[in-house]
């Protein structure tokens, strides 16, 4: 149990309402933020409600989801404009899920910066079988733009294919899902809005 001066102190910083703004906007319900995070909807509802303060290790669960880092939640009105730079060095690179049945692995371009506007993704496509496609949606918009390689995108059943150079613009509230095809290593560019 927190003292009355602990609780006063955190609820100054609003955290619920930050996520549950930032989950709103996103058009998401407790039940999927949930299933982005591994924590329950019961628990989700408690912080949102302030009726619980997230432990920092829960807050960055919930900061990933958003691609907010966790001075979203602490800092006050931003006084200086957005400047981020990304060293390559610096990018974490993750699977698209974890095993070996992954399609592709990405790095964020553009982690540090809180309150984005689109999220930037540098990927890397793996070889997979065509029956390992894996379809997702998200609300929003989604922009691939192929550096090397050829890449096959499936939207709502429709298989494109995207050779260097070419680019792709398309609702990503329509299942999708990408693959590498050919041998060739294939990479891109993608950017979710």
């Amino acid at each position: 149990m927190l003292s009355a001066t602990l609780q006063k102190g955190l609820s100054e910083y609003a955290i619920g309402a930050k996520i549950r703004a930032l989950r709103l906007k996103k058009k998401m319900g407790l039940v999927e933020l949930g299933k982005h995070t591994g924590l329950s909807p019961a628990l989700l509802s408690k912080i949102e409600r302030n009726r619980l303060f997230p432990t920092l290790p829960t807050l960055l669960r919930i900061a990933l989801v958003f691609s907010v880092d966790l001075e979203f939640f602490f800092a006050g009105a931003r006084e200086k404009p957005v400047v981020a730079v990304v060293r390559k060095a610096d990018r974490v690179r993750l699977p698209e899920r974890e095993g070996s049945d992954s399609a592709y692995k990405f790095e964020s371009l553009d982690y540090p910066v809180s309150e984005r506007k689109f999220d930037s993704y540098y990927a890397d496509f793996l070889p997979v079988s065509r029956t390992a496609l894996r379809l997702h949606e998200h609300p929003g918009v989604e922009f691939i733009y192929a550096l090397q390689g050829t890449l096959s995108v499936n939207i709502g059943g429709d298989e494109h294919t995207l050779e260097a150079g070419d680019s792709m613009y398309f609702d990503s509230s329509v299942p999708h899902g990408y693959r590498r095809s050919g041998g060739r290593t294939c990479s891109a560019i993608i950017v979710t809005g």
